[in-house]
C-alpha cells in the first residue's frame, strides 16, 4: 500500500516544497517559485485551496482519481487526503496554494462560519473551474494575502489576512454560484430527474422498513456527488433543499396511503420508515398543515 505522508502543519508543507515559511499558520505559495517535487499523497491538519495552472496527472483523492483541467480551484479540508498518483518522476508544480491552520481562524468570524463554505467537503471531481476574469480575481486576493503575510508584523495583521482570506472564500462561492447556473441545463435536470427515479425506487422497496427514511447522503452517494455539492446544486436549481425534496416526496407517498382506509396512520408511518409514528404525524401537520387523520377525513 502506498504510504501517505502526514502534514499536519502548514510549515510541514512549506519544508517539503521548500518554501518560505512566512506564518507558521498560514501561508500563500507561488508554486513556479518552488523546486521540482516529487509526486506524494498527503493528510493535511489545516485548509488548503488548490489553485492548478497546468494538467499535472492523477489527483487522487481518497479512493477516486481526478484528471486536472487547466484553472480549477481545489478545496481541502483538515482530514481529508490527496495527492498525486505517485510514479516515481519528479515535477514541476504550477499555481499556486493558500493555506491556513484552523488555529489562525479560531475565535474569528471566520472561524465560526467556516462550516458555511460547503465546498470544503466537495468531491475533487467537484472542483471550480474559473474563467479568466475569474482567476485574475482569485490571484489578486492571493496576492493581498502574501502581501500581508510579508508585512512586518503589528496588531492589524492577523485582523487583515483574516478578512483578506475570508474575501478569497466569498469570492468562491460568487464563482461557485456562477458554475452551478452556468452548467449544461440538461447535466442539471438529469441530476433532477434522477433524484425522482433514486425516491421511486427507495419507495418501491423494502429499505424504508430495514434502513428508515432516505437520506441526503443516501441520495447523494446514489448520484456519485458528494453531500454538499449535491445539497448546494439542488438548492441554486429549485430554490429548495435536497432535504426539503426528500420530505415533501414522503408527504406526497403519504397522501396516497392516507387514501387507503384499509392502513392505520401507524403502519403508513411505519412503511415509510418513520421509527415512531409521532414523527410522522409532526412532519405531516408542519407541512401540510393538518395531522394525517384530520387529512384523511377530507379524502
Amino acid at each position: 500500500m502506498e504510504e501517505i505522508m502526514q502534514l499536519d502543519n502548514v510549515f510541514q508543507y512549506n519544508e517539503l516544497l521548500h518554501c518560505e515559511t512566512l506564518h507558521p499558520l498560514v501561508n500563500v505559495i507561488d508554486f513556479s517559485t518552488c523546486t521540482p517535487a516529487e509526486h506524494i499523497r498527503f493528510c493535511l491538519g489545516f485548509y488548503a485551496v488548490f489553485l492548478k495552472d497546468v494538467k499535472c496527472g492523477d489527483i487522487q483523492y481518497g479512493r477516486s482519481t481526478y484528471d486536472y483541467q487547466e484553472g480549477t480551484l481545489v478545496f481541502i479540508a483538515p482530514g481529508q487526503c490527496v495527492g498525486i498518483t505517485r510514479r516515481g518522476e519528479m515535477f514541476q508544480p504550477k499555481g499556486w496554494a493558500l493555506l491556513f491552520h484552523p488555529d489562525f481562524i479560531r475565535g474569528t468570524q471566520l472561524g465560526r462560519n467556516i462550516r458555511n463554505y460547503t465546498f470544503f467537503s466537495y468531491a475533487v471531481n467537484e472542483a471550480l473551474h474559473l474563467s479568466q476574469q475569474e482567476r485574475g480575481t482569485i490571484v489578486d486576493c492571493l496576492h493581498n494575502i502574501r502581501a500581508e503575510l510579508q508585512h512586518p508584523i503589528d496588531r492589524h495583521s492577523r485582523t487583515l489576512i483574516i478578512n483578506n482570506i475570508e474575501m478569497f472564500l466569498n469570492y468562491c462561492i460568487r464563482f461557485y454560484d456562477r458554475q452551478f447556473v452556468t452548467r449544461s441545463e440538461i447535466a442539471n435536470k438529469d441530476i433532477l430527474s434522477r433524484f425522482e427515479e433514486i425516491l421511486n425506487g427507495y419507495f418501491r422497496s423494502d429499505r424504508p422498513q430495514t434502513i428508515g427514511l432516505p437520506t441526503v447522503q443516501y441520495c447523494a452517494r446514489e448520484l456519485h456527488l458528494s453531500p454538499n455539492y449535491f445539497g448546494d446544486l439542488i438548492k441554486k436549481e429549485t430554490g429548495k433543499t435536497a432535504q426539503e425534496h426528500i420530505q415533501l416526496y414522503v408527504i406526497d407517498t403519504a397522501k396516497e396511503r392516507i387514501a387507503d382506509r384499509g392502513l392505520s396512520i401507524s403502519e403508513i408511518a411505519y412503511d415509510l420508515g418513520f421509527k415512531y409514528p409521532a414523527h410522522f404525524t409532526r412532519l405531516f401537520k408542519n407541512v401540510v398543515g393538518c395531522t394525517p387523520n384530520e387529512y384523511r377525513a377530507t379524502c
